[in-house]
């Protein structure tokens, strides 16, 4: 097997880990600042305007940061009873052409993405409460889309170089 492309791949994972570790974070702080929110809301009778702003915003960093992960840990869910008949070679080909769609997607949306963050860079657009730079919400889920693109691109290259028998 290929050791230079097994390296890269490792290194991939691990900013893979730290991209879901980060997501973690993220939703750490939604669910404090959320709870913030309704008991300044209900217990105090003094809502916090930017509650509300602040969580939405940081739903399409959150939304993405684990999908690589997911990807990592074979999470995704599978339908297998048609593959698993299927002979090594089979079964290699309906993998290749899986993530081939899911490579095509992932660049789809890193480059929409990517292209969300630069042009809210500069437009210099902020959000309408916090006042906090647009681009600085759009950029981790960017981000988090070319490593899933790029994950996804290096396990194809490992799946088409390996041997149909060891699939």
């Amino acid at each position: 097997m290929d050791r230079g492309l097994d390296r890269v791949i490792a290194v991939v994972e691990r900013l893979v880990l730290w991209f879901a570790g980060l997501g973690a974070v993220i939703i750490l702080i939604q669910m404090v600042w959320i709870s913030y929110g309704v008991f300044t809301r209900y217990a105090l009778n003094a809502p916090d305007r930017m509650v509300t702003e602040a969580t939405a915003l940081l739903l399409f960093p959150v939304a993405f940061a684990g999908l690589a992960y997911a990807m990592r840990e074979d999470a995704y869910p599978k339908v297998t009873m048609l593959t698993d008949m299927l002979p090594p070679l089979g079964r290699k080909l309906v993998g290749i052409v899986n993530l081939t769609l899911m490579a095509g997607v992932g660049i789809f949306f890193s480059m929409a993405g990517l292209n969300a963050t630069l042009s809210a860079f500069n437009s210099g657009s902020s959000s309408e409460i916090l006042l906090w730079p647009r681009w600085m919400f759009w950029a981790p889920g960017a981000t988090a889309l070319v490593l899933f693109s790029i994950y996804t691109a290096l396990l194809l290259t490992r799946l088409i170089r390996t041997p149909a028998q060891e699939v």
